[in-house]
C-alpha cells in the first residue's frame, strides 16, 4: 500500500527487511541462549530457587499482598491525577490572565521537581504537621508525589491535545452561540480524548511502575519492596527480581492494551453510523417522498 508518508518497498528493499529481521532473530536467540548459560554456570536455573514461586506461600505472603498495596498507590494517584490535570490544563487555556498564569506557574513548578523529592516532602509534611499514623504515612506520601508531579504532566498532555485540534471547531461552535464552557465540554475536550489517550496511558504506565520509589525510600510495602523481604528469606534474588520483573510487565501490558482497545472504540463511534439500503428500501422512500410531494401540492392547490 502506497500513500503520502509511505511508499511500499521493492524487491530490494523486502529482500533487505528479511536480512534484517533474520539478522535480529539470531542475535536475539544468541542473546536469550548466553544469559541462559550464564544463569546455568552461576547455579541460578536451581529448581531450589524457583520452587517458592510454584508453591502458595510466597505469594500469599509476600508478593500478591506487595501487588494489592501497588495497584492501590496507583489506582489512587490517577483517579485523583486525571481530574486535576484535566482541570489545570484547561485552566491553562482560560481567557482570563488571573486564572492561565497561576495553573501555568503551577504545572510548571511541580513537573520540574522530581517524584521521588515530592514523596520526601509529602513524607516529612505529613509526619511533622498531620495526625496519619506511621503505618499510613508511606501510602499518603506516594500517593501525593505521584498525584503532583502527573497531574501537571497530564496538564500539559490536556493543553496539547485540545490546541491540536482544528480551530474550524471553536469556530464553528462560535457561530451557533455556543459560550466557551460548552464548546469545551461539549466539542472540544470529547475530540481531544482519543488524541490525548495514548500519551494518558503512557503516564499511567509511569505511575504504576514509579510507586517501587516510595519502596526504596520510604518504607512503602510495594511489590519491589515485598520482592527483597521474599529474596531475603528464601535467597533467591535474581529469581525474585525475574518474577516481579515478568508481573510489572503482564499488568502494564494489560493496561496498554486496555487503552489500545479504548482507543479503536472511541474511534469507531465517531464515525458515521449510516445503514445502507436496498434498491427496494430506496424506491419505497422515494415513492413515499414523491406522494408526500404530491399531497402537499394538491392540498395546497385545494
Amino acid at each position: 500500500m502506497t500513500s503520502v508518508l509511505y511508499d511500499a518497498p521493492g524487491p530490494k528493499a523486502k529482500r533487505r527487511n528479511v536480512i534484517f529481521s533474520v539478522a535480529f532473530i539470531a542475535l536475539l536467540a544468541l542473546l536469550v541462549w548466553w544469559l541462559w548459560q550464564v544463569m546455568d554456570d552461576k547455579g541460578q536455573l536451581e529448581w531450589a530457587l524457583w520452587k517458592p514461586f510454584a508453591e502458595g506461600e510466597a505469594w500469599t505472603t509476600y508478593l500478591l499482598p506487595g501487588l494489592g498495596n501497588t495497584l492501590k498507590a496507583a489506582a489512587l494517584a490517577m483517579v485523583i491525577a486525571l481530574p486535576l490535570g484535566a482541570i489545570f490544563g484547561i485552566a491553562r487555556l482560560s481567557d482570563h490572565r488571573w486564572v492561565r498564569v497561576p495553573a501555568g506557574a503551577v504545572v510548571e513548578f511541580f513537573r520540574a521537581i522530581p517524584v521521588l523529592l515530592l514523596m520526601l516532602f509529602a513524607n516529612e509534611l505529613y509526619a511533622r504537621s498531620t495526625d496519619v499514623s506511621s503505618d499510613a504515612r508511606p501510602l499518603y506520601a506516594v500517593v501525593t508525589g505521584l498525584v503532583l508531579y502527573n497531574a501537571s504532566v497530564l496538564a500539559e498532555v490536556v493543553r496539547a491535545g485540545i490546541l491540536a485540534l482544528p480551530k474550524g471547531q471553536t469556530e464553528a461552535a462560535q457561530a451557533i452561540g455556543l459560550r466557551k464552557g460548552q464548546t469545551m465540554s461539549t466539542i472540544l475536550l470529547p475530540q481531544a480524548v482519543t488524541v490525548m489517550l495514548p500519551a494518558i496511558v503512557s503516564q499511567l504506565v509511569v505511575i504504576v511502575k514509579d510507586t517501587a520509589l516510595g519502596g526504596a525510600l520510604l518504607g512503602f510495602s510495594e511489590l519491589v519492596s515485598a520482592r527483597g523481604t521474599l529474596a531475603a528469606n528464601y535467597a533467591n534474588v535474581i529469581p525474585s527480581f525475574i518474577v516481579v520483573a515478568i508481573i510489572f510487565i503482564v499488568l502494564n501490558f494489560a493496561l496498554t492494551s486496555f487503552a489500545g482497545w479504548l482507543e479503536a472504540r472511541l474511534r469507531r463511534s465517531k464515525r458515521g453510523t449510516g445503514t445502507v439500503l436496498g434498491a427496494e428500501q430506496v424506491e419505497e422512500l422515494n415513492a413515499a417522498e414523491v406522494g408526500g410531494t404530491h399531497g402537499t401540492r394538491a392540498g395546497g392547490a385545494v
